[in-house]
């Protein structure tokens, strides 16, 4: 047996060769039980093309491991190896799974809030610009990009793509049986540099803006693609899956009895158990993301205040990739503005959920980020980042929406805590004075007022809490003294949050 080295969370391959008669995509079934002592877990291997069949594993542990696999054809069975996993290497920190029930950590434990963008076709579009794409992305501060593998027919988006995602037959027709290997390494290519990235990769498996014939194939046919798609991409660890980009719209042709057997397709497949979820189209239409085979909420729904109604709903991590997206296009949904896509994102996460972004600006050459890329013509993604970095430095266990009381019902603000610390965000409201949600016993505090849009964080100027505080409850107006030790001075403009510390 040869010997091999790879890092632990890294993808190892081992490569075999075996029949390239008939179809043996359909034809061969192969697969490799890796051991490490008495654990044994089970992988299946994939058929890549003129004569080569492979198989990839995530190691999840240090140590030695071992594998043997397992094929219909002789020459592929019983194949044996071996090989050492070693310490991860610096900023690996393992895929991402769901941590204290409505957040994300990696495997090693570091937090990880999803600040996602939407780019469907970038991996279709001409190597130049899926270059520009990355280097667009190494300078921002995105750490998950949502992505289709089928290529896109939609407004602003009709050109051929770079691959086939199945070969062709004799006739020029695409052959739904057998799977382009060319095509399917490009895309793994492209998951791996956003890796490098520390992007996680939100792939989207099927979707309903199609002219060749993929939202035609039948479930058969579906079935073997995602098994094959999961055997191949697996081993990834930035890997998420979304089963689809606004499911119900293709309600006609896959009924919901194959929806939920892709997502068991994956469990049976991906020994990993990478995160999983599928997205609606209809804000009426959500999926019953309660099934035990959903990890999170994925959804699309302009209406972000409603964001802790869907985390008690459902009772898990709430993600709102498409809260409408930056732009200046026809289609309401791609015509917000910055300053509203940003005040959207504070309120989703301030609420206990998680937030995507968009850009759908016009261009000369319909060179959409939304969907194919480029480059980053918008104002939201700065501000983004700006919210991201001002998280990151406190948010261990994920944010805790502030819970209703007497005094403020956050009905209309949003605040949330997480430990010593407390966000308060005001959003549209402009008051000179703000003491809801301050601290209601004596101690030390550090508190900032932070401005959203300007990307500044200042002392707050603190005083004392007002004696009498008119809080209106239904038709009464009553005066009552706030739950708080101290109030806060600010500048009587929108788009403000306060942000409280406790000195340890």
């Amino acid at each position: 047996m040869s010997k091999q080295s790879v890092s632990k969370w890294d993808l190892f391959e081992a490569s075999f060769i075996g029949p390239d008669a008939g179809n043996p995509y359909i034809d061969v079934s192969f697969e490799a039980f890796f051991k490490q002592n008495s654990r044994v877990v089970r992988v299946p291997g994939f058929y890549d093309g003129a004569g080569t069949y492979k198989v990839r594993f995530m190691p999840d542990n240090e140590g030695e491991w071992t594998y043997t696999t397992i094929s219909s054809v002789a020459e592929l069975d019983g194949q044996t190896g071996a090989f050492s996993v070693m310490p991860p290497t610096a900023g690996n920190h393992g895929p991402v799974h769901v941590a204290n029930q409505f957040h994300f950590a990696y495997a090693d434990g570091t937090p990880y809030l999803p600040f996602g963008t939407t780019s469907y076709a970038w991996t279709h579009q001409p190597l130049d610009l899926q270059a520009e794409t990355l280097k667009t992305l190494a300078g921002a501060r995105f750490n998950k990009m949502r992505m289709a593998v089928f290529p896109k027919d939609y407004p602003f988006n009709v050109n051929e793509p770079l691959f086939d995602i199945f070969e062709r037959d004799e006739e020029g027709e695409l052959d739904f049986d057998r799977p382009n290997p060319v095509a399917f390494r490009h895309f793994e290519m492209q998951v791996a540099a956003l890796c490098k990235l520390g992007i996680e990769a939100d792939i989207i498996i099927f979707h309903p803006y199609d002219r060749w014939g993929y939202c035609d194939m039948s479930s058969a046919q579906d079935y073997r693609f995602v098994g094959y798609l999961t055997a191949r991409l697996a081993a990834f660890r930035n890997v998420w899956w979304s089963l689809a980009n606004e499911y119900d719209f293709l309600l006609n042709s896959k009924p919901m009895a194959q929806w939920d057997r892709y997502f068991q397709i994956i469990e049976e497949n991906d020994p990993y158990r990478h995160l999983k979820s599928i997205h609606n189209g209809d804000v009426k239409a959500n999926y019953d993301h309660r099934k035990p085979w959903v990890s999170h909420v994925c959804i699309q729904n302009w209406d972000v205040k409603r964001t802790q109604e869907w985390r008690d709903a459902y009772g898990k991590p709430v993600v709102n990739d498409e809260p409408e997206y930056e732009g200046n296009i026809l289609l309401s949904w791609g015509n917000i503005s910055a300053e509203e896509l940003v005040h959207r994102y504070w309120i989703t996460l301030l609420r206990g959920g998680y937030a995507g972004h968009g850009e759908t600006f016009m261009h000369p050459e319909d060179i959409l980020w939304w969907a194919k890329g480029g480059v980053l013509h918008g104002e939201a993604w700065k501000r983004i980042g700006f919210l991201r970095d001002i998280l990151e430095q406190d948010v261990k266990k994920g944010l805790t929406p502030l819970a209703p009381s007497d005094n403020w019902p956050w009905s209309r603000v949003s605040g949330a805590s997480d430990g010593d610390v407390v966000y308060i965000y005001l959003g549209e409201h402009q008051p000179v004075i703000w003491a809801p949600g301050l601290p209601t016993e004596p101690g030390d505090y550090d508190v900032d007022v932070i401005d959203t849009w300007n990307m500044t964080v200042n002392p707050a100027r603190i005083v004392d809490a007002p004696a009498n505080h008119p809080t209106r409850h239904g038709a009464q107006t009553r005066s009552r003294r706030p739950d708080a030790v101290f109030a806060v001075e600010l500048p009587g403009k929108p788009h403000l949050a306060i942000r409280i510390r406790r000195r340890r």
